[in-house]
């Protein structure tokens, strides 16, 4: 299996792609036309990123059966496209959120204690032990938690370490079936964390639910003075609200991610919030930690193998929840040749399309039985044909699904 890895990844990620037998192409500059060069010339099964956008351009250059997002977040794959070629798109959820919440913890303390602006004073040859002995302390605050997944979790672990309470939001938690394990607070909606907060902290995947889902109404019920820190996506919060909010309210923030970023690993980048008072930005680094990507890389190399050796997908993200199958044929039949080539000749002449279908095979292989998931409701006339025409046809019944 050919593998064409477009971004930086670990050695040891490529290392263990090469001693599973594949055949491993690393060229991490590719992005834009050279990557749409590169899935044609190269004809990779398989395409690993990591931040680099995946456009229907460069799917439809080659014969890619599987996309690899060495990380969390796929925003920058189109999926959809890919779900229209038949396309696998898998990622490595969770193998970040120790990295990204230990950033997000840095940045409320940085906030709290002016740590960047202390040192840009040192290293001006400044001492201002009067200036910077300001700091209200972050003990027993409230920590507000938007969204509740592998980072948001990490985050609460360790802010209840630091003697925070903390509450959370995240739809996880609507229907009242579920409940944290840890001993946080869960409330109704995102307006409820914003008031009963002193920091709030975002963990939320881009979606179109999500997307600029914090906007001025929610700042407009932050209390005044409270940290605000987003190390998920900037499309998620309305950052022209954000910056209203700083200006009028004070509301200070800790930013590792904004709308536009580059997505070149160095460029040239200018957003007015980095230059506001009471702001702190990183570089969308939050996953970036050695012990992350090691982890990330063990992950792609495990969905990659998995995909070689046994044809599922670990994490894959665009098969349908649901499909338009309404009905379920089984077929009891003996385990001989043609016999599934016959039911579906029937189903095609019948107009019905397999939506899902499995074969399962009783002891000894002498007998299986089928179940193939309709789009409508075989007639009374094709059920009737399926024995008739094939004598290893044992039993055929209909199941409303």
């Amino acid at each position: 299996m050919k593998i064409l890895v477009a971004d930086k990844f670990e050695q040891s990620g490529l290392d263990g792609l090469k001693a599973a037998g594949c055949d491993v192409v690393f060229q991490p500059e590719l992005k834009d036309a050279a990557l749409r060069d590169a899935i044609a010339s190269t004809q990779a099964d398989v395409l690993v990123v990591r931040g680099t956008a995946v456009t229907a351009e460069m799917l439809a250059a080659g014969a890619l059966s599987l996309i690899v997002r060495a990380g969390a977040g796929y925003n920058t794959i189109d999926v959809a496209e890919a779900s229209r070629r038949g396309i696998y798109v898998s990622n490595c959820p969770g193998k970040n959120a120790i990295a990204v919440a230990e950033l997000t913890l840095g940045l409320i303390l940085s906030l709290d204690r002016r740590i960047p602006d202390s040192v840009a004073e040192l290293r001006a040859g400044k001492w201002n032990k009067k200036e910077f002995s300001k700091a209200r302390g972050v003990f027993g605050s409230t920590l507000g938690l938007i969204g509740y997944g592998n980072i948001g979790q990490e985050v609460a672990r360790r802010a209840l370490g630091f003697g925070l309470d903390v509450v959370v939001w995240s739809r996880r938690f609507a229907s009242g079936a579920e409940q944290p394990d840890l001993p946080v607070r869960v409330v109704a909606s995102p307006d409820a964390v914003a008031e009963a907060s002193d920091i709030v902290s975002v963990h939320l995947a881009l979606s179109k639910e999500t997307r600029g889902l914090l906007d001025a109404s929610f700042f407009s019920r932050m209390k005044a003075g409270a940290m605000f820190i987003n190390t998920a996506r900037g499309e998620v919060v309305d950052y022209g609200a954000l910056e209203a909010a700083i200006r009028e309210r004070g509301i200070r923030a800790g930013l590792d991610v904004f709308p536009g970023e580059p997505a070149a690993a160095a460029a040239d980048f200018v957003t007015p919030l980095a230059a506001l008072p009471n702001v702190y930005g990183t570089h969308h680094v939050g996953g970036s930690t050695d012990q992350a990507q090691e982890a990330i890389a063990a992950e792609t190399v495990r969905v990659i193998t998995s995909y070689m050796t046994t044809g599922r997908v670990p994490n894959v993200v665009n098969l349908a929840r649901t499909t338009p199958a309404t009905h379920m044929l089984v077929v009891r039949h003996r385990d001989r040749p043609g016999v599934l080539a016959h039911v579906f000749e029937h189903l095609r002449q019948g107009g019905l399309n397999v939506q899902e279908t499995e074969n399962i095979i009783f002891e000894g292989a002498e007998a299986a039985v089928a179940r193939i998931n309709l789009d409508g409701a075989p007639s009374s006339a094709l059920l009737a044909a399926l024995p008739a025409g094939n004598a290893d046809i044992l039993d055929v019944r209909v199941v409303s699904l």
